[in-house]
């Protein structure tokens, strides 16, 4: 399977402008990818401003995910900042190669010290999309601290772990550790994909990764703007839980 991290700087709260940022990005640059990962709230950066920017399946954000999926025929998670029944969500779509909505997971952990809590509905339910009989796990940003989601996910024979994030820089070292974590902890692939550039608050450097079930770091680029492209080897995965049938030990306490 062929992975592109689309690691961009979204312009700040303007989604038309990111629209129109990413369709000159990704213009003649996507080929054989199967599957395009986007970061957390793609088209606005972290905003705290979710009554402003929220959107329904018929929003602007959802149109383009759906759009652009048609006309690449390609699989997309992306960061949609989303309205349902009188409530916000920061949640990870994953569009089919239709445009189909396959998955939404809302985050489970809104970061509580820049006030996400007060902004958006915390989501309750682990979720697993699949491509064909690979099994993708889901995650937003700050829940890659709290590794009990992820071990769901590994307990469920996830293959792929995607994380989408707006990881600030102070705080990079444990975004690339934590994420390293989780692969070998779970035997699976641990893709994170971050922004770049700056918010009126943070600054960002990206750091886009992917780990493989081993631990092994396979591609990590810093302070670009850059889609990056990378084959991964899903069969990998079954064959190194059976070499190391570590989870089969695992006793949750």
């Amino acid at each position: 399977m062929k992975l592109a991290l689309i690691q961009y700087a979204p312009e700040w709260e303007n989604p038309h402008d990111s629209i129109i940022k990413l369709n000159l990005m990704l213009e003649n640059q996507i080929s054989d990818e199967d599957l395009l990962i986007f970061p957390e709230m793609t088209l606005t950066g972290f905003t705290m401003q979710s009554k402003k920017y929220a959107e329904e399946i018929d929003g602007l954000g959802m149109r383009f995910f759906i759009n652009f999926a048609q006309r690449y025929k390609k699989n997309v998670i992306a960061g949609i900042i989303e309205y349902d029944e009188g409530r916000i969500y920061n949640s990870s779509f994953h569009f089919d190669s239709n445009g189909i909505i396959m998955a939404r997971y809302r985050k489970i952990h809104p970061f509580s010290l820049a006030k996400e809590n007060e902004n958006y509905t915390a989501g309750h339910e682990p979720l697993i999309s699949h491509i064909d009989k690979t099994k993708i796990g889901l995650a937003v940003c700050y829940d890659l601290r709290f590794p009990e989601l992820y071990r769901y996910y590994g307990k469920e024979n996830a293959d792929i772990m995607v994380t989408i994030a707006n990881w600030p820089v102070p705080r990079i070292e444990h975004w690339k550790t934590l994420l390293k974590a989780r692969a070998i902890e779970n035997l699976c692939y641990s893709v994170g994909v971050n922004r770049v550039g700056s918010d009126p608050k943070n600054k960002y450097n990206g750091c886009s990764v992917i780990y493989d079930p081993t631990g092994q770091e396979l591609v990590l680029v810093e302070n670009e703007e850059k889609i990056i492209s990378v084959e991964i080897e899903v069969e990998k995965v079954n064959e190194t839980r059976e070499k190391f049938p570590f989870l089969n030990d695992l006793k949750l306490i």
